[in-house]
């Protein structure tokens, strides 16, 4: 599994417009709401492919395992999800959203 989330926006867009050219299953994570201390802004973007490697961030680390395992499914199955993480959910401690904050995301596949 490869990562890199330093990436800027235009790389992890670029990322999955070339891992589809090379005939990748590629989805893409977006935060699309946050509340209280969230590592990452909405409109933060994580790029996923059927491998589980992966370009950009949606936490700043914290869900990013999470994300890819659900995004696989996502790519399987063609049917987007909506994703909610937070210090309340005994999930956020598992994956380690810690930060006291809720996080939303949207993964879609890309085609």
């Amino acid at each position: 599994m490869t990562q890199n989330s330093l990436a800027t926006d235009e790389d992890i867009l670029h990322a999955a417009e070339e891992w589809r050219k090379a005939g990748r299953g590629v989805a893409l994570a977006t935060v699309v709401e946050t509340w209280g201390s969230a590592p990452r802004p909405v409109g933060s973007n994580l790029v996923i492919d059927e491998e589980g490697n992966f370009l950009g961030s949606v936490s700043g680390g914290c869900v990013e395992g999470a994300v890819v395992t659900e995004a696989i499914d996502v790519i399987e199955s063609g049917k987007p999800k909506t994703l909610e993480f937070g210090v309340a959910d005994e999930t956020a401690w598992k994956v380690g959203l810690s930060c006291g904050g809720t996080i939303r995301v949207y993964v879609e596949k890309v085609d």
